[in-house]
């Protein structure tokens, strides 16, 4: 996920038809920068009047020149971060053949674009949860005909698209890029950012769940402080969530100013100078309660590993520690001897199902961190699947 980086005071994603998604980070250029400076000026809520806000942590489009990329909703040109990287881990699973890869948070199309380009008998399959971008994704790839699929959905739902669309039940290859997406951020009405005052929405699938609004007025104290502990990891996580509830007791908490003050009184003063934006914990945290993001991941990624091929590859970017701590876990689990210790021999069945592609996690360069500042947090790990898993398999 990606850190906002507005301005504000505050501190600091069956059979029968199917529907495409399309998700991507954008990074600001020094221009685009420029424009949310203060010069751009933020409220008394700090909330900036930037036409440029962002969100939490856990973005993933940069906006840059050079690269794959087309112009999105807004006119901005999107690269996917880590485009090159993803291509050359997952290319020698895709190189030379009819293959299938699923990008299961295809966003706005920028990663799907860069394999469909450079593979010319890959077909790719993109799984998002976020109907405005799967409708953006579609006109986006449009080109590549029936070469590009996609599929209206969680990336939970990995293992049954490739059951679905892959060849015999499986696919070549699974990338996720996870976190919220540029179009998320950059929409007022979808109430990811808290650089500017907006709804209190952040539903990935506006078409389902409970508001952020919804969550801040139906969930009691202790909640509210396990959640912005937990999935914020902020530690003044009890002060703001009792500054929650007395708001609400005054009035119904439902715009993201609202919450930019709350978050923004709570917190000491010393604490507000340092650190980057104070809200962005809070965001983050609300944003991944109301989406179930970890609950998602958790089945995501044992149910990706499944769905691929033996001699296929996986590869997922993350954007904070909470993500990239699953993904390391299942990754280490996949690439561990599941014999008991001491014997002799390894036994049938329980040797390793993956190999690790990356020594630890790949991060962005100097040179695209600069270039892009969302891209500054991505972890990159990738793994290609060694043989079929005969135990401890999800597959639903």
């Amino acid at each position: 996920m990606e850190e906002d980086r507005g301005p504000a005071p505050c501190h600091r994603r069956g059979t029968g038809p199917v529907r495409i998604e399309w998700k991507e980070r954008i990074v600001r250029t020094s221009s685009t920068r420029a424009s949310a400076s203060p010069a751009g000026g933020a409220d008394a809520l700090g909330v900036s009047s930037s036409p440029h806000g962002a969100s939490g942590i856990g973005e993933r489009t940069a906006a840059a020149s050079g690269g794959p990329g087309s112009r999105g909703a807004a006119g901005s040109l999107h690269t996917p971060v880590l485009a090159e990287e993803c291509v050359r881990l997952i290319a020698p699973a895709v190189t030379g053949r009819e293959a299938v890869m699923i990008d299961a948070t295809v966003g706005m199309g920028g990663h799907a674009e860069a394999f469909l380009e450079r593979f010319p008998g890959l077909t790719v399959i993109g799984i998002d949860r976020d109907g405005q971008a799967i409708e953006i994704a579609r006109e986006r790839l449009s080109r590549f005909g029936a070469r590009f699929a996609a599929v209206h959905a969680t990336y939970d739902a990995v293992a049954s698209v490739a059951a679905d669309r892959g060849r015999e039940g499986r696919v070549d290859a699974v990338l996720m890029d996870l976190g919220v997406s540029s179009l998320q951020l950059d929409r007022d009405e979808r109430g990811f950012s808290y650089s500017r005052d907006a709804p209190l929405d952040m539903r990935m699938d506006r078409a389902r769940g409970r508001t952020a609004a919804d969550v801040l007025a139906g969930e009691p104290a202790g909640e509210l402080e396990r959640m912005l502990r937990e999935y914020g990891e902020e530690r003044f996580a009890a002060r703001i969530a009792s500054g929650i509830v007395r708001a609400r007791e005054r009035a119904p908490v439902v715009r993201t100013g609202q919450l930019a003050r709350i978050v923004r009184e709570s917190i000491p003063a010393p604490a507000r100078r340092s650190g980057g934006n104070p809200c962005k914990r809070t965001f983050q945290a609300l944003r991944i309660a109301v989406n179930d993001e970890l609950a998602v991941l958790e089945r995501a990624v044992p149910r990706a590993v499944e769905a691929i091929a033996v001699g296929g590859r996986i590869a997922v970017e993350s954007y904070h520690s909470l993500e990239d701590r699953i993904v390391k876990r299942e990754f280490a689990k996949g690439a561990a001897s599941s014999s008991p210790a001491g014997l002799p021999v390894e036994l049938e069945g329980h040797e390793p199902y993956l190999r690790l592609l990356t020594r630890g996690a790949v991060k962005a360069t100097a040179q695209e961190a600069a270039a892009n500042p969302r891209s500054a947090s991505v972890r990159l790990r990738a793994a290609e699947k060694l043989r079929t898993i005969t135990h401890n398999a999800t597959t639903s």
